[in-house]
């Protein structure tokens, strides 16, 4: 009998501790910390990183926030100038350079996309060969991981300078983030839910939406972007480092050997002095003073000017979707600029980019002696058939090679031609003194004027390929 009472008794003891532990609390784990960024800076190439260093030496040493950094391609179309390995080879030794200079400035979350590095200006060329779809979504992917507050990226947009494509590309496909990784209907298989430790499908990840982005320019003459974004002067001493903000970045540059091998030698042999001189002379600074980002938008209210953590919450603007303009065929005929300056009319529009600074009119700079293209696009009004007339007004010593003429245009909502002009390949002293010249085509629909389209056009010594 007593056996059985204790078998009773304890039975009873073990259900009531089961119990009790059933209805004690438990702790859900939530993101991962390590990879918490206040700031996300995605750009196309190792040595990009480098147009914001000196801010990011700010945030990271004096503001003590977290910086992650997404490189869109390998940068295996690059010149190896130090050594002789290209190609798959090239792209290796250039992401060890990024992840060091990364690191040098104390950066250990680093991620690459699988975009091709393309050699092209143009942003269209560069999202078709980096594949814009699977990389949109592993960008979107890092952006949930990484929960940054702040994207800085490349200005997407086409200014007289370098106008590397890829830059751009990187610029475009950060907007595209910060506008889809908020939505939970956004690659959905990404996102949280009730499944198994050991889910193979699911990240369980969770909807981030990101709340500023800012843009840095890659133009000749960025003293334009003067006022549309808050500046920092790269001179100041940091009161961490005891060393201006530029002198942190330079060291952390020195790293991209394949790049800038000259240069970087060169600079490792300066005193602090010389160091200094270099960076007050404009035409050999490696910055400008002082340092703009280009404000691109904010999900709550904010002046271009503010601070990058200023209005961090408050009330959301409202930006619309597409704009019916987008889903209505159009009723007049328009001739205007494709290619990817047309591509920019419309993203800017679809991405609430509106105050986006652009160049007017619009600009490229290309190599003397090679072939300027200027894309037109035609909108049918009501889908009709057109006939066009094109006749072109390019500088002296120029030559239309093709795209002139009269054309019948078959009945459909857009047609897209391009004018092709041959540009004269100029002396070193020529260039030094040739100035941006105009490109104005006069078109004809059905005999009537439709507006003058200009393209001004900076011939150089050297250039990527349009």
């Amino acid at each position: 009998m007593k056996r059985i009472l204790s078998l009773v008794l304890f039975l009873a003891g073990t259900y009531s501790l089961t119990r009790a532990q059933e209805q004690a609390p438990r702790n859900l784990s939530g993101a991962d910390p390590r990879f918490k960024a206040d700031i996300l800076v995605v750009v196309a190439h190792p040595d990009d990183e480098g147009a914001v260093t000196p801010y990011l030496a700010r945030a990271i040493y004096d503001l003590h926030k977290r910086v992650a950094v997404v490189y869109g391609t390998h940068g295996n179309s690059g010149a190896n100038n130090y050594g002789r390995e290209r190609a798959a080879g090239l792209a290796d030794i250039r992401e060890v350079e990024a992840r060091e200079a990364c690191a040098r400035l104390g950066i250990s979350n680093v991620w690459f996309l699988e975009g091709k590095d393309t050699a092209s200006q143009n942003v269209l060329n560069s999202l078709a060969n980096w594949g814009q779809g699977a990389n949109l979504e592993k960008l979107v992917e890092l952006v949930r991981l990484t929960r940054p507050d702040v994207i800085i990226t490349s200005l997407p947009g086409v200014f007289i300078g370098e106008n590397h494509g890829d830059h751009q590309a990187a610029g475009v496909l950060s907007t595209e983030a910060f506008d889809l990784a908020g939505n939970p209907v956004v690659f959905p298989s990404q996102l949280a839910g009730a499944s198994a430790h050991r889910e193979i499908y699911l990240e369980n990840l969770q909807p981030w939406q990101v709340k500023k982005i800012y843009y840095f320019p890659d133009a000749n003459d960025e003293k334009q972007f003067s006022g549309t974004g808050p500046a920092y002067s790269i001179k100041e001493i940091s009161p961490s480092q005891r060393k201006p903000y530029w002198r942190i970045a330079l060291d952390a540059a020195t790293t991209h050997l394949t790049q800038y091998p000259a240069d970087i030698e060169k600079i490792q042999k300066m005193s602090d002095a010389e160091a200094e001189k270099m960076m007050n002379d404009p035409d050999a600074a490696w910055w400008t003073e002082p340092e703009t980002l280009v404000f691109g938008k904010s999900y709550f209210s904010s002046k271009p000017t503010d601070d990058v953590f200023a209005n961090l919450d408050g009330e959301p603007n409202e930006c619309p979707e597409l704009p019916v303009k987008f889903r209505l065929p159009p009723t007049e005929t328009k001739v205007k600029l494709g290619g990817p300056w047309g591509f920019y009319q419309s993203f800017r529009e679809a991405h609430c980019l509106g105050a986006l600074r652009v160049a007017d009119p619009p600009e490229i700079a290309v190599m003397a002696g090679t072939q300027v293209y200027v894309p037109l696009t035609i909108v049918h009004a009501n889908n009709k058939a057109l006939k066009l007339q094109v006749k072109v007004e390019a500088p002296k010593g120029w030559k239309v090679t093709g795209g002139e003429g009269n054309i019948t245009l078959p009945a459909e909502a857009t047609s897209e031609l391009r004018v092709e002009v041959e540009t004269p390949a100029l002396t070193a002293s020529d260039l030094k003194t040739n100035g941006p010249q105009e490109i104005v085509i006069h078109p004809l629909v059905d005999g009537a004027s439709a507006g003058d389209i200009k393209l001004r056009v900076l011939l150089r010594s050297h250039g990527l390929p349009q």
